[in-house]
């Protein structure tokens, strides 16, 4: 829901109405501290949930201890996404990243001292990432209030807040749809690999290649999100043509990026296993996988870019549609076919991942291509009179003809 405030913010502050972006922030927490209250319902009865799909009733129980203790998580989300996407917009992000090494480090160390020196269990380790989170809104709202770089763009709690929430709710909606689409679909797998008749190995192979796929994926979410501020607030500014030269510029750098680190996991593939196991088939069925995560990395190279294209150009329904028909109607389907039916089983699985992220890609690539530049200025414009009160006499109506 949070990517909603990276497109309207980010084209606010492209725009100069800078005011807006603090109303806009405070309106996406007020939705999702609505969304949050629903998910408080599943979390606390997750061990049903678990049940429901399948999972044993010892893994049930387990999840729901955990889950539980994540319930003051949910609330922090809410407050802190939208204040990370706001400062981002602003390009304000050393300090973002020196907050959370902070919090980072303060976390690490408060979990080594529950679970290994006071021997607590799972509720206390999910509560102290709980506490992590929690944190984090303190640094983040203390950086916003007494920070001068926010001074233009934070004047002060606003009713305004309250005005507008139901044509915005459509656009953070298209946002949760596209970016949970994409992420469950990843936990998707991983639940149907627990379905083969000797899942300890599949699981076990999957979950140390997915581990490394997330690593990957959180480098190249960094130059997304750069790809998306720089693309909203040239948009909102009315420079399409440097929009288009963003996106070249931060493409072209992660695919070199990807391109090294596929190589890494091509020639390291035994080691890369070695750090999680010693057991033979694990490491041989993670040898196996490897070819196809080292594509996978490649492929990270661009389809997160083109997803921070879409976020900061306000596509986020498109896309949503996107991801469901490449991921859920094509790729699922034919990793569980290669899975089950042609017994490749892990390897299976993540074929049909890669055909349906390929797919995707390769379709994102074709929107963005055919995009026209001038008309997302008009969009951005029309965008920023609906969600930020830019009113229809602004000097940013101007924008349409001066791009």
């Amino acid at each position: 829901m949070a990517s909603a405030v990276q497109t309207v913010c980010g084209q606010a502050y492209g725009a100069k109405n800078y005011a807006a972006t603090g109303i806009i922030c405070q309106r996406a927490i007020v939705l999702h501290l609505g969304a949050a209250i629903i998910r408080t319902f599943l979390y606390w009865y997750s061990g049903s949930v678990l049940k429901t799909i399948g999972q044993s009733e010892e893994i049930a129980k387990q999840g729901q201890i955990y889950a539980r203790g994540l319930i003051p998580q949910i609330y922090a989300f809410p407050i802190v996404c939208p204040m990370q996407r706001f400062l981002q917009a602003q390009n304000i992000v050393n300090p973002l990243a020196l907050m959370f090494l902070g919090v980072l480090i303060i976390h690490s160390f408060i979990t080594w001292l529950v679970v290994y020196n006071f021997d607590c269990g799972l509720l206390e380790a999910a509560l102290t990432l709980s506490l992590a989170w929690w944190l984090l809104v303190i640094c983040y709202g203390l950086y916003i209030l007494l920070s001068p770089s926010c001074k233009e763009t934070w004047t002060g709690l606003s009713i305004k807040a309250f005005k507008g929430l139901w044509p915005y709710f459509k656009l953070t909606a298209a946002s949760a749809v596209m970016l949970c689409l994409e992420i469950w679909y990843v936990q998707v797998l991983v639940l149907i690999s627990g379905l083969f008749p000797n899942p300890t190995i599949a699981l076990d192979s999957l979950s140390i290649c997915i581990n490394y796929w997330t690593w990957d994926m959180e480098f190249m979410l960094g130059l997304s999100a750069a790809a998306s501020v720089r693309v909203s607030n040239e948009l909102g500014a009315g420079h399409p043509r440097v929009a288009k030269l963003s996106v070249i510029v931060v493409t072209a750098n992660s695919l070199i990026i990807s391109i090294i680190l596929s190589a890494i996991v091509g020639i390291f593939k035994v080691g890369l296993s070695k750090l999680f196991t010693s057991d033979a088939q694990v490491i041989a069925a993670v040898s196996k996988l490897t070819p196809l995560l080292a594509i996978s990395v490649f492929l990270n190279g661009i389809q997160p870019i083109l997803s921070g294209v879409a976020i900061g150009s306000g596509w986020q329904a498109l896309v949503a549609w996107v991801n469901l028909t490449t991921y859920y109607i094509i790729g699922l389907p034919i990793g569980c076919a290669l899975g089950f039916k042609a017994n490749l089983g892990a390897t299976g699985i993540w074929w049909g991942m890669l055909i349906g992220v390929f797919i995707q890609t390769v379709t994102l690539l074709v929107i963005t291509v055919r995009k026209n530049r001038n008309a997302e200025v008009a969009k951005a414009v029309e965008r920023l009179k609906n969600y930020a009160d830019i009113g229809r006499d602004s000097e940013f109506g101007l924008l349409i003809t001066s791009g």
